[in-house]
Formats: structure tokens, sequence, C-alpha cells
């Protein structure tokens, strides 16, 4: 009989605290609705105490999502505890997931502690969590550098003061798959009550066993694991969930285990997580990059020709790649069109879905066909209603050619107010950079990013631009969509700029 095995979703926590993968308050709440959809059992929304806009995050989190249960990180002080519990109210299942360190090398120099003090700390501090909130997770961070004996003092004691759930972190991703089985299976074994408990994992992607070392914690006996979106997290991320559940699924004999989480819908998380951040996955990427699916080879092609399972383990459909792309055409009304965003997983608000109707209006008078690709790309690169301040693109021209310096004139609109410039630069793209800059006049920025894909086939597909402007330490993504590539690269910029300029006012 397969045992459950619960995902722990930290996309929106150790995930957006990677370099340049940020996300507002929107964009979070979008994440959790697609994470909700896709049945994770917990949603790690945030460290409340780090921010405000943290607090709010997971205050915000709490309030919406029903079906999972919200964790919000905190460290061994009672303020964390405090922070926790107040943005966790709403919840209908809250958890506070208090950490300390337990490793030599932690205690000494990060915490400035001894051993004795840390084992103090974790009694007190899980009790008071425990007065609060009936949910609580225990992590001894840096677990895997940690000597076990005081590993299993520390369980002990987090266990006796009411954690109801243990999670063992490789924090700076040492482990090794070996290793990682064997501190499950020691502590199990050695720690009083260990079996009235959840024991868990997260591990991080240093050595590039991440994945590895989840899978092997499992085989070791946790019953919960730490991941997130596309492995987002810091320095080279967390194990990735995609990774994680689809191994479970695909090889259930070998690790005996199941999860609830609807698989079909990965693709589309993985999508919009990429899509938010400003980055498309490697082509490489297991589950969900590019080549995924693909086949160049010709023996490989004969062979899945013949029988798709010769040379591929799972199929395109049960990650939710669909392969009917043909939905709805310029005939379509907008009830139509609001039922197909739904099924892709979008909810407009209304004002929303008037503004994605009224662009798919256009572009059905661009395009002969409109595929879900298409679709998705028109909801995901919709502008918030709340931001109606920025500046807006009226009309462009340019003018390039190999012989001759490129020129572009542009007109932005903001509010009743009405701005144009005229710039020369090395291509049209740059030049339309300079003339914009010369409108909005941002504070002193680099051009960390700038990619363009397409969005479905066909010479008529839709461009999506993404660039990533920086200004001191902070990424600013900015997003375009057109069947005009240079146009998506202008509507890319401003959107980033815009962003820019809201958090210096």
């Amino acid at each position: 009989m397969s045992k459950r095995v619960k995902i722990f979703d930290t996309t929106l926590r150790d995930g957006e605290q990677a370099p340049g993968c940020s996300m507002n308050l929107r964009e979070k709440l979008e994440v959790a609705r697609r994470l909700e959809k896709l049945k994770v059992d917990v949603i790690e929304a945030g460290f409340a105490i780090s921010s405000p806009g943290d607090f709010e995050s997971v205050k915000a989190i709490a309030e919406r999502i029903k079906d999972c249960t919200v964790a919000s990180l905190a460290r061994c002080a009672r303020a964390d505890i405090d922070a926790a519990y107040e943005a966790l109210k709403p919840a209908v299942d809250p958890r506070i997931h208090v950490f300390i360190a337990t490793s030599p090398i932690h205690m000494e120099y990060k915490l400035r502690m001894k051993p004795d003090e840390v084992l103090e700390s974790i009694e007190e501090m899980v009790r008071y969590a425990k007065s609060k909130c009936s949910n609580i997770e225990f992590s001894a961070e840096d677990a895997m550098r940690s000597d076990p004996e005081f590993l299993a003092k520390a369980v002990d004691v987090a266990i006796r003061s009411g954690a109801a759930v243990i999670n063992i972190p490789d924090t700076v991703g040492y482990a090794t798959p070996v290793e990682m089985r064997e501190m499950l299976e020691y502590l199990i074994r050695e720690v009083p009550n260990a079996d009235t408990v959840e024991f868990s994992v997260h591990c991080h992607n240093d050595l590039g066993m991440a994945t590895a070392n989840t899978l092997a914690g499992i085989l070791g006996g946790a019953s919960q694991v730490e991941c997130t979106i596309n492995g987002l997290g810091e320095r080279a991320g967390n194990a990735p969930l995609e990774e994680i559940v689809m191994a479970i699924n695909t090889r259930r004999n070998l690790y005996g285990a199941e999860t609830r989480v609807d698989t079909t819908k990965i693709y589309k998380a993985s999508k919009l997580v990429y899509d938010i951040i400003g980055r498309t996955p490697p082509i490489n990427k297991p589950i969900v990059g590019t080549n995924a699916f693909a086949h160049e080879a010709g023996i490989h092609q004969h062979g899945v020709l013949a029988n798709r399972s010769t040379y591929e383990i799972m199929t395109p459909a049960s990650i939710g790649i669909r392969t009917n792309k043909m939905v709805l055409g310029k005939h379509s009304g907008r009830h139509a069109f609001e039922t197909r965003l739904l099924e892709l997983g979008f909810e407009l608000s209304p004002a929303e879905l008037e503004s994605c109707f009224a662009e798919f209006k256009k572009l059905c008078d661009k395009k002969k066909e409109i595929s879900d690709s298409d679709l998705e790309a028109l909801a995901r690169n919709r502008q918030p209603v709340e931001h109606d301040d920025g500046y807006v693109l009226e009309r462009f021209t340019v003018h390039s050619g190999n012989m001759s310096t490129a020129t572009a004139v542009v007109v932005l609109r903001k509010g009743e107010e009405r701005f144009e410039e005229v710039a020369l630069g090395d291509g049209p793209i740059d030049a339309a950079y300079k003339a914009i800059d010369k409108i909005i006049q941002p504070p002193a920025h680099s051009l960390e990013n700038y990619g363009i894909h397409s969005v479905s086939e066909g010479k008529d597909s839709l461009g999506e631009v993404i660039v990533s402007l920086k200004m001191a330490d902070r990424l600013f993504n900015g997003k375009g969509l057109s069947t005009d590539i240079i146009e998506a690269s202008i509507l890319a910029y401003i959107n980033a700029v815009n962003k820019l300029m809201r958090q210096i006012r």
C-alpha cells in the first residue's frame, strides 16, 4: 500500500528569496491560487516578520486559500512567532514554521550560542508557538552538517514541546542521497516518539543533488517534502516540485508513495512562475523544458513512432501540455473567451477580463488562428488594474537599415498628458529605448536581460519579450506581447521602467 507524501511548496518564501525572483502582492496571490489548483498540501506564504510587504502577502494568502495549509516562517523568537500568528489568523489551517540552526558552524558563528542554549531556545519557542497555533513545524537549519546525536536531542525537544512536523534541511546542499536516507532512518529509530510526528526534508541544489536527496529522504521515512516550482531558491535553488512529483508518479513501485498533486496542472504552474520572474526554462530542464519531450536522433524517432514508451517515461499530457491548441477565433464572444480562460486556470476580475478581451479582438485581426498559448500569453501579460498611473505606449515609428543609423520616434501617454521624443541608436530597439528614457527620465540603471521567444507556431506568432532592468541591487522585470517584435520590446521596456519608477516614489 502506498504511503501519502505531502508536498510543502515554498516558492513564495524560499523561492522568492532568490536574486531577481521577487514578486509583488498580485503576483504572489496568482501563484498561490495556482498552487491551490495544483493541490499542494502546504503553501509557505512568506516570512511574516521580514518586512511589512511579506506580512501583508502572508495575510492576503491566508485569507484567500481554502484548500491548503498556509505557513509562515519564524525564527526562534517571540516577535517572529507573534508576527507569523497575526498574519496567519485568517487561514483555514495555519501553520507556524519555527527554525533554528543546529550545526556546530552555525551555532558558533551565526547564532553565537552554546548547544544547551539552542536546546533551551527550541523548547521555549516551540512551546510558545504551540500556545498560539496547533499546527507547528520545527526545522533544524543546516541539519545535514549537524552532529547526529545533538540533532536527535534537538528533534526530541521539539517533539516534546509540541511540534507536529520535524523538518531536516540540507540548507547548503552538502549532503548525498545515502547520507540523507541514513540520517532520516537514524532519527526515526533513535528519537523517542518519532512515530507521533511527520518527518520532512528540505534540500538545496548546490551540488546538483536536491531532487535525489529529497527522494532519498522519502525512502528514509519522510512523509513530507519541501520544494519549489522550477527549483527556485537561494544560490543554486531548491528541489523542483515538478521533478519530485513526477519521479514519485513514474517510479511509484520504488518509492511506495503517492501525492495528491494534480500533475496535469504542473506545466501551467511552471510557465506562470517563469513568466512572473521574467525567465524561460533551460531547453534541457527536466519535465518542463522545451526538449523534455523532443526527439531528434533517428533511432529515437523511430522508436517513439512505433511506441512512445520506448523513449518517453511520461507523456506530455500527464503534465498538462495540450496538443489541441486551436480554440477560439474572431467571432468568439466574451462568454466563450472567459470560459476558456477559466479552463486554462486564469480567474480575471471584470476589469481585467474586459481589457484582455479587447486585446484578444485586436489579435484576431492580426492572426488567422488563435491557440491556447496565445490566450495564456494574453492573460499572463495583462496589466494590473491598480497600476493605471504609469506611461502607456500610444505609437512609435522606427527607421533602420544596415547602411544607416537607426532612428525611433516614440509617443507615450500618462493620464491626459502626451509626450513625444526622437532618438538615435545602435538599432531600432536601442533607439526606441533611448527615446523612452528621454521621456520618463528614470534613474541610472542597466539592462540585465533581454529575452524573446515565440508564443505559438507560425510566422504570425505572438512574440513575447522579457526585459530585466537593474537599479542598485534590485531587478525589475517587464513583459511585452505583440505580433510585431519591436512593439513587444517597447512594451516590455515601458512595463519595466514603470515598475522601477513606482519603487522610487
